[in-house]
């Protein structure tokens, strides 16, 4: 499945390079949301909360008002991952808050796990040079991303497995690192990171995985046209919750 992304900073719809540079914005909000609802799921990201400089909490609830969303940026307490529920988000993508200078804090995902169910939880690995970076693409820990999802497995319905080193670069999707990923675990995945092509879509369904794509689509290299029914995330969906069901029972 392709997953669109809106990322929005001071206001805007934004795309950057690497996290940083600037590549792509837009005040046209309405007509993006208008673009995007045939679309089962809608990752929506407040970079600015991501980096501890405000919020653009009332766009996101204006988002989630209309569309369905995994929504994240700056969600580090269980307060307000359920305020991101409240404000209408399917599932809430939370990052830094699972790990700490050594890896995994496995004490603060059980902790969210808890207060808002494996279900609801995304739990982001992004991964620089091999090993899982936080605060922002910032700090690199010393783990690899197989390691972060094989210990998060327990708390997260979902992980959401951003390649750094190709993000925003339109590049093509690293399909070593996608395949690695893949083994290291049973739960939903999904891929952010380079993603140029229809093909390389088709190739991580054929996966099992679903595709985040933004910068691909605002420059028109992955067309919107054949977006699929709502219906399809509802049984997708359905077919999921069994299969984390069935893995929890053993």
């Amino acid at each position: 499945m392709l997953i669109p992304s809106i990322d929005f900073m001071d206001g805007r719809i934004v795309q950057l390079e690497q996290g940083e540079r600037l590549a792509i914005e837009t005040r046209d909000i309405d007509g993006w949301i208008a673009r995007l609802t045939p679309f089962p799921l809608v990752q929506v990201i407040d970079l600015d909360a991501a980096m501890g400089r405000g919020d653009n909490a009332d766009l996101l609830r204006t988002v989630c008002g209309r569309l369905p969303c995994q929504i994240g940026g700056g969600i580090r307490t269980v307060d307000a991952a359920r305020r991101a529920l409240d404000m209408g988000a399917r599932r809430v993508i939370i990052g830094s808050a699972l790990f700490d200078d050594r890896g995994v804090a496995a004490a603060s995902a059980r902790a969210f796990a808890s207060a808002i169910g494996p279900a609801s939880l995304v739990a982001a690995v992004d991964s620089r040079g091999g090993r899982v970076v936080i605060h922002g693409w910032k700090t690199r820990l010393p783990i690899g991303p197989e390691e972060a999802a094989r210990a998060l497995e327990p708390f997260a319905a979902s992980f959401l497995y951003t390649h750094v080193d190709t993000e925003g670069l339109i590049e093509g999707v690293n399909r070593a690192a996608v395949l690695s990923m893949r083994a290291a675990t049973r739960r939903r995945l999904i891929v952010a990171g380079g993603i140029r092509s229809r093909e390389e879509i088709e190739w991580l369904d054929s996966l099992g995985i679903d595709g985040v794509v933004g910068m691909a689509i605002y420059k028109g290299i992955i067309s919107l046209a054949g977006a699929r029914d709502r219906r399809d995330f509802s049984a997708h969906a359905g077919a999921e919750s069994h299969t984390i069901r069935r893995q929890e029972n053993g």
